[in-house]
């Protein structure tokens, strides 16, 4: 079992909660709706977002500050200063979701419960910063949420909690990511009380499967239409939200957001034989449909330059592109 935790109420922790994205505010919502205190929030220091490049503070924060939630946003945490004001928070317990900084050793000894870490995978496959998009490029049938007990690897800490989840045949990264960010919040919400009191079982991850999901790159998101049809899909679920898939089209570059596969009772021989992989071989009421290096693929939300994401038919509106054909942008 994992170590006991004395001299605290179990039942109302006092919470020191790291992260920074909108997958790691959906565990501080559950967090502060539930009796355990949260007595500090550690997140990345604002960035700039938007057109104007404004200053914005992150997700995490937002919620800190509407929950008048004490934020700290330290540049490093190797910071002796840092560590300090952490330390005077007295918590019981340091949570961590998608924070994106190193805890050194000083933060992961501080409290006396450690910290835990709410992972996005089943480890130990897809350690690391993209575990989420890795799985669905893949081509994962299932993925879930691990709360481990962070050491000083990357993702190398004991097992406490696993929960498991499908991955649908459609489903995209951005909603598999909500899926995700709520299975975590309640998956921590399970391990928080009874990692208090002793009751899981710490396990070691095994030495054999071992995966890494390093961080996407938007070159990435650049699509070949003769790669084959499952392969293409699975790109455009997966950079979906970021850095969304994209190929060239009239020498413009198309974003695609959606797609779907087309059933081989659909293909036909003389249509694969007379068109290339990228031509747009029917342009459907709710779909462009397109040669792939196997079959074909429909195409079912894109984006023109400068325009907002369209359905199908609304991206075709006055433009003939039956002919016309997607290259690797």
């Amino acid at each position: 079992m994992s170590t006991v935790s004395t001299g605290m109420n179990c039942d109302r922790l006092k919470v020191a909660f790291a992260g920074t994205p909108e997958f790691a505010a959906v565990a501080l919502d559950a967090l502060i709706a539930s009796e355990h205190e949260v007595v500090v929030v550690l997140t990345q220091p604002d960035r700039p977002a938007g057109r104007g490049r404004k200053l914005a503070p992150s997700a995490v924060k937002q919620r800190a500050v509407a929950a008048g939630i004490a934020v700290q946003q330290p540049v490093s945490l190797r910071d002796e200063t840092a560590q300090a004001e952490l330390a005077a928070c007295g918590a019981d317990v340091l949570v961590v979701a998608a924070y994106g900084l190193i805890l050194p050793q000083a933060v992961l000894d501080m409290p006396p419960m450690g910290c835990l870490n709410i992972h996005g995978s089943l480890l130990p496959r897809w350690r690391g910063a993209a575990p989420i998009h890795r799985a669905i490029l893949a081509g994962d049938a299932r993925t879930g949420i691990c709360i481990m007990q962070m050491d000083a690897g990357l993702d190398t800490g004991d097992v406490l909690l696993e929960r498991q989840l499908d991955i649908g045949e459609d489903e995209t990264a951005a909603q598999l990511h909500d899926r995700l960010a709520e299975l975590g919040a309640t998956a921590l919400m399970e391990s928080l009380a009874a990692h208090c009191r002793g009751e899981l079982q710490a396990v070691t991850q095994p030495a054999e499967g071992v995966s890494y999901a390093e961080k996407l790159s938007k070159a990435e998101a650049r699509l070949d239409f003769s790669s084959q049809t499952d392969e293409l899909h699975r790109r455009i679920r997966a950079f979906n939200p970021w850095p969304v898939a994209e190929a060239s089209l009239r020498g413009e570059r198309v974003r695609i957001w959606k797609s779907r596969r087309v059933p081989a009772t659909e293909l036909s021989a003389s249509v694969l034989a007379q068109s290339g992989p990228g031509t747009i071989v029917a342009v459907l009421p709710d779909a462009v449909r397109v040669r792939t290096g196997d079959g074909l693929i429909d195409l079912l939300q894109l984006q023109w330059p400068g325009k907002k994401m369209q359905d199908a038919a609304v991206f075709c509106q006055g433009r003939e592109l039956q002919g016309e054909a997607f290259i690797a942008s």
